[in-house]
């Protein structure tokens, strides 16, 4: 029942954001045309076409093709394409099998929806001035993770934006062996409310939202089969130009996946994140309004399909904006990133009950981060009045000058159970002198098959993000058993505690940015 309401409820939040989201008007001179693309197995894909102005027949231009967002319309990207196609583009942008008008059903960047991508391709060359040698692909969210697959199984594909997109979903949606809760009913719900989910997707759906763990080796398998980094060696070898962009806070698809497989690549790539949730920083371009992340895709593609001397190859590939007023930090990679670390210790012992809501949580999907990237108003807690029954909490020291947090924090720490299976999630909060905490980072893990009251070492990565806490201030790191973001697997009446063991002590590694 629970599940149900969850999905029901998020379905309708998530179309009306997407409804919303979606540019409807277009100009009456645009050279816009929509149309029916065969895809796999001929299943019909509903397209539009935007040519530049004055297209000549002899004439040949750039190719990019624009998979639509997870439950969005095929009108997404219309204010982007005809910016692209007053730059000397063609666009196609395509509506997702199994989405709003297109047929078939959802296989959520399965087989079908990679073929499918081919099949626009193929159709674009050979019903618009498109030039075969210069094909990229782009996309948020769906979009992307549909696009990175594609310049896996497409050599034609030389180019490629996946914007705030995944490249690996079991670390997206499951990381730390932990389903996240709201992320996966976001997207069931959309599904069912905007298209026809099918017989694979709605078993695994219910088997993941159930904890199945019976199951569990299968929906990793099934999730492998759907993730860009499962065939990077294809990718490599394609050399498709690669471009990532992400928000810091993206409660669906978080960065550090991206981080990863970004330092993995090994052809042309560039790396951007940014303060907001999950496509938020996107979404005002989709307006066709100034926006930094679809300025940078343009530069992109001007530079690798069109060869235009724009200085993008020569610029620091990584580029970082804080959650905070100050401007793009660059780096020459991801490691540079996290070079400058410090810890603190976790120092004694903290004994918890689980299954109750200490108050410290990761807030609320697609809304938290969201205030946070507009009015720098992260989840708050009040640190001294988390209740310790519930709530480990440990501080460093006040710090007299600014740390500026680069990256991904680590806990290292000992876990003693009194059940066999348990979840708990680690906060890292900046502490002002009043004891409020604003969040900084936080991360779930879940374990399964320990046996009662046998402690076990736990190395935990904290999600990436850059933040600055000001001076006079400290950090703190609370650690309990419930948020609403997750699913928490404590029986009824478990107890965790948290030591620091002499010969293995328990710390917070803190990437901080070299001065």
């Amino acid at each position: 029942m629970r599940t149900s309401l969850v999905l029901a409820v998020s379905a309708a939040l998530v179309a009306g954001t997407a409804l919303g989201l979606a540019p409807t008007a277009q100009a009456a001179d645009s050279p816009i045309r929509f149309v029916d693309i065969a895809g796999d197995g001929g299943t019909v894909l509903k397209a539009n076409v935007v040519t530049p102005a004055g297209t000549g027949t002899a004439a040949r231009h750039p190719l990019i093709v624009l998979p639509t967002s997870w439950a969005m319309p095929q009108v997404e990207y219309l204010a982007q394409a005809q910016k692209l196609a007053d730059s000397g583009y063609v666009v196609v942008s395509y509506n997702s099998r199994g989405f709003w008008q297109s047929g078939g059903e959802i296989e959520t960047a399965g087989p079908k929806d990679v073929a499918d991508a081919s099949k626009v391709i193929d159709w674009a060359l050979a019903n618009t001035p498109s030039d075969p040698a210069h094909v990229g692909m782009a996309g948020v969210s769906y979009g992307a993770g549909i696009s990175l697959l594609a310049a896996a199984n497409d050599p034609r594909i030389k180019a490629v934006a996946a914007l705030s997109g995944w490249a690996d979903l079991i670390e997206s949606i499951y990381s730390g062996r932990t389903q996240h809760l709201q992320a996966a009913a976001l997207l069931g719900g959309a599904g069912y409310l905007t298209g026809r989910p099918g017989p694979e997707l709605q078993e695994i759906l219910g088997d993941f939202l159930s904890s199945n763990l019976a199951k569990e080796e299968d929906m990793i398998a099934w999730g492998r089969k759907r993730s860009a980094v499962e065939q990077l060696d294809r990718i490599n070898a394609n050399g498709a130009a690669i471009m990532l962009g992400n928000a810091w806070g993206d409660t669906i698809f978080p960065p550090n996946q991206y981080a990863s497989f970004y330092e993995k690549l090994t052809g042309p790539k560039r790396l951007e994140f940014r303060p907001g949730d999950h496509a938020t920083a996107e979404a005002t371009g989709l307006l066709g309004l100034p926006n930094d992340t679809w300025t940078s895709a343009h530069r992109w593609f001007d530079h690798y399909l069109k060869g235009v001397d724009n200085g993008i190859d020569r610029e620091q590939p990584v580029q970082l904006k804080p959650r905070s007023d100050g401007g793009y930090e660059g780096y020459p990679d991801w490691k540079s990133v996290n070079a400058d670390r410090r810890k603190f210790a976790l120092t004694g012992s903290e004994h918890l009950w689980a299954n109750v809501d200490s108050g410290a949580n990761g807030g609320i999907v697609m809304l938290s981060n969201l205030l946070d990237q507009f009015f720098q108003a992260p989840p708050v807690a009040s640190i001294p009045l988390l209740p310790r029954a519930f709530a480990g909490v440990w501080q460093s020291e006040r710090y007299d000058t600014p740390q500026r947090v680069r990256g991904t924090a680590r806990l290292h720490t000992t876990v003693t159970p009194t059940a066999e299976s348990g979840t708990f999630v680690a906060y890292l909060y900046d502490v002002g002198p009043l004891g409020v905490g604003k969040l900084i980072s936080n991360a779930p893990y879940t374990f399964h098959g320990r046996a009662p009251g046998k402690a076990f070492p736990v190395d935990l990565d904290l999600f990436s993000t850059a933040y600055d806490v000001p001076a006079g201030h400290r950090l703190a790191l609370v650690v309990d058993t419930v948020d609403p973001l997750y699913i928490e697997h404590n029986p009824t009446g478990a107890q965790l505690t948290f030591s620091s063991p002499t010969a293995d002590p328990s710390y917070v590694s803190v990437p901080l940015r070299a001065e």
